[in-house]
């Protein structure tokens, strides 16, 4: 599990598509996502912009950082928000103190459960692939 650019020479702790090892030119590949009732609730995507309004407290911010627009970061904040059995941001309006947005616990604690499911679907794809010869199909000799 390497790590990937990021916009902006910046890099991300992994990639939601594991890659098993290469076996005979062959490598079996697989995208991670999270559904809730049938919608996407977490992916790579997700992921990232939630570490980046960790990083920058901000959705204007965290969305520019990913080149992203600003309307589709708050959308997938307020579905990630809905979808979650509690908020994984939290957002105060401005005002003299400014404002600002924050990852809840919830949020935070999302954020490291998908990446653990990312790095044990990994090692799965490694087994596969270990045990399975990909020109050979099951009961041919």
């Amino acid at each position: 599990m390497g790590t990937h650019s990021r916009p902006k020479g910046r890099q991300v702790r992994g990639t939601a598509v594991p890659r098993g090892r290469e076996r005979t030119g062959y490598r079996v590949v697989g995208r991670v996502w999270i559904e809730k009732d049938g919608e996407a609730y977490l992916g790579w995507g997700r992921v990232v912009l939630l570490e980046r309004i960790r990083e920058y407290g901000s959705i204007l911010a965290a969305s520019k950082s990913m080149e992203m627009g600003y309307r589709h970061a708050w959308k997938l904040v307020e579905d990630m928000n809905r979808l979650a059995p509690r908020p994984l941001v939290h957002r105060e309006a401005g005002g003299a103190s400014g404002g600002g947005t924050q990852l809840t616990a919830e949020g935070e604690r999302a954020i490291a459960d998908f990446w653990k499911t990312v790095e044990g679907f990994g090692r799965w794809l490694d087994g596969a692939q270990a045990t399975r010869s990909p020109g050979r199909r099951r009961g041919a000799r």
